[in-house]
Formats: C-alpha cells, sequence, structure tokens
C-alpha cells in the first residue's frame, strides 16, 4: 500500500544551488518595484558619494532609460568592477557597522538586482584622475571616456529579461510622476544637494542647492520651493530635544525633533503631505505617524488629516534600517521613546502663541496705509512687494523691525488668524470654576478695570480703560500696545463678539473660544492635581467611573492581547475598564466606564489593548481623562445667546491671548477670525 502511494507522487526536486543571474532576479523583484524603485537607490548612493547637484533624466517614465548623474566623489578604476557584484560595498564591513548604519544605502545589491533586468552602465571619474572610465553591466567592458568628476549611471530597457514585470507598470506619465514623487522625497531631506528633473528632453523640475544641510533658512527654502510657499506660511517650527536620563547616557541618549507642523487650518483632507524621516532618511513609520496625529487631537475638526514635514535624529544604533527590502520603513529600540518625543515636539509648537505677523496688514496712518515696517504699500520698500531675495534677508529685516519675538512661530494672517502679540503679563484669568456649572454668569457682572490679575504698567493703564459704550472710538494711532484680540464693541446674535484692533475686525465665536479657556485650565488643574509630588491621589481616586456588568463579557484574545492585559492593569483600572484572563486564550471584561455601559464591551477592550500595546499608558489615560474633561468643558462653557457685557467681552478676549491653542475649540473649529481694513475697503470699493 505505501509502495503504491509512492510511486503516485511526483518525484521532488532535488536541492541544488540557483544560478547568480537568477537570484539577483529574485532580489529585484523585492527591490525593484517600477521604475521610482532605480531612481530611490541611484540617488541614495549619489548622496552617500557626497554630491552636491544630482540630475535625473527620464525617457516614457524611467521604462526606456533612466540616468542619475552626480559630482560626487567617484569611483576608483580599480574598484568599478566590483560595482556589479552582490553584496559588494564600500560602505560596511563588519556588524557594528550594520548595527550603526549612517549611509543611505549599505547592502550592495541594488546594481546588481537592477543589472539583471535591464542594461545598465556606469561612468565615473575620481579626482586626480586623467579621464573616466565607463563599465558595461552585460559585458563587464571597461572602456576609457570623457567626463568632469563624478558618477553617471544609466539603466535602459528595464524590464526587458522579465516581460511579464512591465505588463504590470502604469502609463509612462505615471510612472514619471511616481519617479519624481521619489526625488522630491529626497530633496525635503537635503537642502545642500541641487537636483534636476528632465523628461523626454524637458525640464520637469530643479530645486536649487539652498545652504548647509542642518540650516534652518535653508531647510525653509527647500520646503518652500518644494512644497510651495503656502506650506511654510500655514505651519510652525518643530524643534525639541530629549534630554539623556541621569547617570544612563546608553540608556536614553538624546532625540531631537525638527521640522515644519502644518497649522490646524491647512489640514487637508487626504495625507499626502505628511514626511517623516529619521536620520535623513525618508519613511513609514506607525510610530511617528501616531505620535505627530495625537499631537493634533484636539485642535482638528472631524477626520482632516495635518500636514508636516519631520526631521527625527537619534543614534543609529537605536534604530535599525535594515528590516524592509527597500529600506522605508525602520524599527527603534525604544518606540514608546521616539513616540513620547515625536509627540511632546509637535504639541509644543501647536500649543506655542503665534506671536508677529509674516504679511503685516497695514494702518491708516497720516493719510495713508503703512505696514508695521513702516512702508506705504507700492513703494519699493514695501514687504509685501519687495521681498528679500533669501530667507536670511528676511529674518534680519523682520529682527530689526522687532516684530518678532524670540523662539516664537509665525502664522500669516492671509491664511488663518491673524498672529497675536502676547506678554507674560497679560491676560485675565477666569478662577471660579464652581461658576461654569451654575445659571449665573461665568463671568461677574461688574469687572474693575483694568482687571488687578492684568499687573498693567502704569504707561499702559490708559490703552487697558473700558469703552464706555459700544460706539466709543478706537485710538487714532495704533501702538504695538495695542490689545492683540482688541477691544470688544458689541455682541451679534448672542453668539459673536466684535472686537476692533490695529489690524481691523476681530470676530470671535464666544462659546467656542470659552471651551477652549475651560478646557485648558481643566487639563492644568488635574495634572496639577494628579502628578503633584506631594499629591496623596491614590490611582483609583483618579479612575475613570466604572460600571460593573451584570454578566461578564469573554472574547478569544491572542496571546499580544493577554499580555497586554495583565502588563497594564493598573492603567486599566484608570481608565474604568476591568479586564482579567478568563483562561490562557479568553480575556474577560468585567466593567466597563460609566459613559461607555451601553457600548459594546468587547470592542472597546479590544481597541484599548491594541492602543495599550503599542503607545505608553500614561499617554492612553492622558487622552482618556482629556475626553472627560472636554465634554465637562463643552457644557460648562458660556453659551449661545447669552449677554455679556463689554467688561465680561474684554476679560473673555485677555483670557484668550495667554490660553494655549485657543485658536481653535476643542473639536478643531476656529475661535476667532480677522477681517482687515483692506478687505473692508474692498466691500465698499474704498480707493477705487
Amino acid at each position: 500500500m505505501t509502495e503504491t502511494a509512492s510511486a503516485s507522487q511526483p518525484p521532488r526536486p532535488p536541492i541544488r544551488d540557483l544560478p547568480d543571474e537568477l537570484i539577483s532576479q529574485i532580489a529585484a523583484g523585492e527591490v525593484v518595484e517600477r521604475p521610482a524603485s532605480v531612481v530611490r537607490e541611484l540617488v541614495d548612493n549619489a548622496i552617500d558619494a557626497g554630491a552636491s547637484q544630482i540630475t535625473l533624466r527620464l525617457l516614457a517614465g524611467g521604462v526606456r532609460l533612466i540616468s542619475v548623474e552626480d559630482d560626487g566623489c567617484g569611483i576608483w578604476p580599480d574598484e568599478l568592477p566590483l560595482a556589479f557584484k552582490r553584496h559588494a560595498t564600500s560602505k560596511i564591513s563588519n556588524l557594528a557597522d550594520l548595527e550603526s548604519v549612517g549611509t543611505m544605502g549599505f547592502r550592495g545589491e541594488a546594481l546588481a538586482a537592477i543589472n539583471s533586468i535591464a542594461d545598465c552602465a556606469i561612468s565615473t571619474r575620481s579626482s586626480g584622475q586623467n579621464h573616466a572610465y565607463l563599465l558595461a553591466g552585460q559585458t563587464g567592458e571597461l572602456q576609457p571616456v570623457a567626463r568632469s568628476v563624478g558618477t553617471t549611471v544609466e539603466v535602459k530597457e528595464l524590464f526587458f529579461s522579465t516581460p511579464a514585470r512591465r505588463k504590470f507598470l502604469k502609463t509612462d506619465a505615471t510612472e514619471q510622476a511616481h519617479c519624481v514623487e521619489a526625488v522630491r522625497r529626497h530633496a525635503l531631506a537635503r537642502p545642500d544637494v541641487g537636483f534636476a528633473i528632465w523628461a523626454d528632453g524637458k525640464l520637469v523640475e530643479q530645486w536649487r542647492r539652498c545652504g548647509e544641510r542642518h540650516s534652518l533658512p535653508a531647510l525653509e527654502q527647500r520646503l518652500a520651493d518644494v512644497l510651495g510657499s503656502e506650506f511654510v506660511e500655514r505651519s510652525v517650527w518643530v524643534d525639541f530635544a530629549t534630554s539623556a536620563a541621569p547617570g544612563r547616557p546608553d540608556y536614553a541618549p538624546v532625540i531631537k525633533v525638527w521640522g515644519r507642523a502644518g497649522l490646524p487650518d491647512a489640514a487637508r483632507a487626504r495625507a499626502d503631505q505628511q514626511f517623516c524621516y529619521v536620520n535623513g532618511r525618508f519613511v513609514r513609520d506607525k510610530v511617528i505617524t501616531h505620535a505627530a496625529r495625537s499631537a493634533y487631537e484636539d485642535v482638528l475638526h472631524g477626520q482632516r488629516q495635518p500636514v508636516y514635514a519631520l526631521y527625527v535624529e537619534i543614534d543609529p544604533t537605536r534604530v535599525d534600517v535594515n528590516v524592509h527590502p527597500t529600506k522605508i520603513e525602520v524599527r527603534f529600540r525604544d518606540s514608546r521613546e521616539v513616540h513620547q518625543a515625536v509627540r511632546h515636539a509637535v504639541e509644543n509648537a501647536l500649543a506655542a502663541p503665534r506671536v508677529g505677523q509674516s504679511e503685516q496688514q497695514p494702518a491708516w496712518v497720516d493719510g495713508g496705509y503703512t505696514t508695521a515696517l513702516g512702508a506705504t504699500p507700492g513703494d519699493a520698500t514695501d514687504p509685501l512687494r519687495a521681498l528679500p531675495a533669501s530667507t536670511a534677508d528676511l529674518a534680519s529685516r523682520f529682527a530689526q523691525a522687532d516684530i518678532f519675538k524670540p523662539n516664537q512661530p509665525v502664522a500669516p494672517v492671509k491664511y488663518a488668524q491673524a498672529a497675536m502679540h502676547f506678554e507674560p503679563t497679560v491676560g485675565h484669568k477666569v478662577s471660579d470654576l464652581g461658576a461654569l456649572w451654575q445659571t449665573t454668569p461665568a463671568f461677574p457682572t461688574q469687572i474693575a478695570w483694568p482687571p488687578a490679575a492684568l499687573g498693567l504698567p502704569p504707561h499702559e493703564a490708559d490703552l487697558a480703560s473700558p469703552p464706555t459704550s459700544a460706539t466709543n472710538p478706537p485710538p487714532d494711532h495704533p501702538s504695538d500696545n495695542f490689545w492683540p484680540l482688541g477691544r470688544a464693541l458689541g455682541q451679534l446674535k448672542g453668539i459673536y463678539i466684535l472686537a476692533e484692533n490695529a489690524q481691523g475686525l476681530v470676530i470671535v465665536d464666544m462659546h467656542a473660544a470659552h471651551e477652549r479657556i475651560v478646557y485648558e485650565r481643566l487639563k492644568r488643574q488635574w495634572a496639577v492635581a494628579h502628578h503633584a509630588p506631594d499629591s496623596s491621589t491614590s490611582p483609583q481616586q483618579g479612575a475613570l467611573p466604572s460600571q460593573p456588568l451584570l454578566l461578564p463579557s469573554t472574547f478569544a484574545a491572542t496571546p499580544l492581547e493577554v499580555a497586554t492585559a495583565e502588563a497594564n492593569q493598573a492603567a486599566l483600572q484608570q481608565l474604568g475598564l476591568d479586564i482579567t484572563p478568563f483562561s490562557d486564550k479568553t480575556l474577560a471584561v468585567r466593567a466597563v466606564p460609566s459613559s461607555l455601559a451601553q457600548g459594546d464591551a468587547v470592542e472597546l477592550a479590544r481597541s484599548v489593548l491594541a492602543e495599550l500595546a503599542h503607545t505608553e499608558a500614561s499617554t492612553v489615560l492622558a487622552r482618556a481623562h482629556n475626553e472627560l474633561l472636554a465634554t465637562m468643558a463643552c457644557h460648562g462653557a458660556v453659551r449661545a445667546n447669552r449677554q455679556l457685557t463689554l467688561e465680561e467681552m474684554n476679560a473673555l478676549l485677555r483670557d484668550m491671548e495667554t490660553t494655549d491653542r485657543s485658536d481653535q475649540c476643542n473639536h478643531g473649529r476656529p475661535t476667532w477670525r480677522q477681517v482687515s481694513l483692506r478687505e473692508l475697503d474692498a466691500l465698499f470699493m474704498r480707493g477705487r
């Protein structure tokens, strides 16, 4: 019987070594997905060679020709024959080098894989050589040629040896767009390198060298060149670094996060302008993406996606770049540490008051409009028309004009709310939180003006005096000491506060504004109460109200979910959840938060465990508490159709000027808008 069964089975092929060409073609299937993959690998090599100018030439979307030319160090003639050999590289030589990779490429297999599915050639010249050499990839023939110092790699007829792969390519225009996108990602990380892209004999894109790699003005210029000036105008600087743990520098090295984060008003429907870099390498990393999205949690409306370009600098030994064939994914040794650094970096940048204006609205002085720099619109010195040639000149001019405060981001009036000048002593704080839950007004009916809490110097007291009526005219010459959000003029339909400032008219949604003020105050008080060194609050006292289930809900759990539940019992109790192992492969939900008692207990448990598995417990707890505090703030904020006195309106405006994230309410809606004098004049066709 056994002999009959064995005879019916086909003979098993023997185990044997694969030919080198087939091995390279298999590797090419992992590395080369489309022409853009070849472009990425070749540009990586050019950057590693120290190039300051890289030129890409394409024919038929990169299928007929991909040529990458650089002015880097070149390749020595005796090393050139090794260029197309598998796993031949100059970038690593041992395991220690692999664990601390600082170059874009390191495996030494890209050129061999590409050469196996295309017709390749390399022409290169090193410094000190009399002439260049050309190496043909298919024949291995080496011959002298003429060219300057640098290297040119040509890839012709991609997938000619594997025609089935070519059938999966899209149109030439689509493949060309992917190639351009691959170069854009490199350009955003390297302002010290110039890039030019030619397609079918036409110059498609060109980004000139801006300066040094880590220069902030150079990076800002490159971001404006690649993503457009609107991206820079509608974003704020991110600059954050973690410090090493005392006495343990080997455990907690410094993580630096910098770049630009888009304002909430610049959010998009798609996540197509989110760029993350780790040590100069573009990556798609869930940890960084989740951290950045978390920082926008209570300032974005609905499912809008933020825009940003973030650069993470970390010790190369603490990140593994050898986890994906195309090196687009990385693995951090301590992902929670990176998550916290990115989240805090973006949160701090968004919370910082947006001081100053990059585009000043003109004010009426001496019979004509003048800008903050003292120039008349249309004049050659008007910064709105005659912008300086470089970002450094722009920063120098603004510094001389004393428009900006140091270490504070900028947002223009054109696209977002007008930026506000904050002083540490400015603002009236509403201290009686108990009044929020009463039917009496949240503001006192009579407020001494100026409030003592403002701490105004004597020479500013006259500017802070309250208006005697809604028709009181403003000063003829608004000064720098004028309130950023101006003085209240009155209410509109019991919903909006109308105020006048130096730029024109300010419209404030009083419920949204007060909601943000109360929310931020509640968050600060909760943080003080639960994190004070002398606090005697127990974990149970800070927990969310819990509702025990009459019948526990059980569900089949993965080993990771079981381990997460056992390791985070304290955090689960803080969230009002009671999740315990029912068996080796089953978890039981015995209690849920009271506010979610009518929901799906199993689905809630799975989502919380999934987040705890990838995010630090303190972050999950803070988010849950923030949601509760946001609900409390929404119910406690002043309601629509509530009549306020001018003093109460001014107190609300002053509080907005000293509250973090006061430009959006807890749900991501804007709290105020600026209507400039120029826009008002246009409505009535003044000056035409």
